[in-house]
């Protein structure tokens, strides 16, 4: 099961269901940037990124990127209206507030409990751990959007996380290229199937127990 561009903005797509007007947004890097793409029109969102922009808008057309205004990833970035600056103390200063509504990452592995191991391999060289601890654990509303396997095949989602955790207990959504999770107190509730990946595809390349529910919403792509 290949990772191809309608895969990802499908994901990208159920994302953006989420959303709803006058939120403050965090978006991380990979598949979770092309979550603006997907916003109806009339949603009105400030997405804010770590380096100090609220209200980042679509990326630029080519030609036309501002070589100061970047997301936090380092990618050219457009404003919106009444969009504004700030210094990375005041932008972490919002994330630690709470002022974050909804923050969208990837990840390496999750586990059923909701354990969010998103910042290095070990062995591997690596950025830093950058905003997520931060993000993880004070927004409002923590969604990951990611693969459902590793490119070796191994699950992402485990029952726990092998890899170094950056907040535990955090996540409350899992968005796959294969279906969507909730994290429940009672563990992991499948709640939607991507046709045309069957219950059976999903038990196969899960590492963990999940409980399925009892209305399965099948989203076509």
């Amino acid at each position: 099961m290949g990772m191809g561009v309608e895969f990802r903005n499908q994901m990208a797509k159920r994302a953006a269901e989420e959303i709803q007007n006058g939120m403050v947004v965090n978006l991380g890097i990979g598949i979770p940037s092309l979550v603006p793409n997907h916003l109806a029109k009339e949603t009105m969102v400030m997405f804010h990124a770590e380096n100090g922009i609220t209200g980042m808008g679509p990326s630029p057309a080519i030609g036309d990127e501002d070589e100061n205004l970047c997301n936090a990833g380092g990618f050219p970035v457009t404003l919106t209206s009444g969009a504004s600056y700030c210094d990375s103390a005041i932008s972490f200063g919002m994330i630690r507030r709470g002022r974050v509504d909804i923050t969208i990452l990837g990840s390496l592995e999750v586990s059923q409990s909701g354990d969010l191991a998103n910042w290095i391999v070990p062995g591997k060289k690596v950025p830093g751990m950058g905003g997520a601890m931060e993000l993880a654990q004070k927004a409002k509303k923590v969604i990951v959007v990611m693969n459902h396997s590793d490119k070796y095949g191994n699950p992402k989602i485990v029952t726990s996380c092998t890899l170094p955790l950056t907040s535990a207990g955090c996540v409350d959504l899992i968005i796959t290229e294969l279906a969507v999770f909730m994290v429940t107190e009672e563990g992991l509730l499948l709640t939607e199937l991507f046709t045309p990946y069957s219950l059976e595809n999903v038990i196969e390349k899960t590492g963990c127990e999940f409980k399925v529910s009892e209305n399965v919403r099948e989203i076509p792509y």
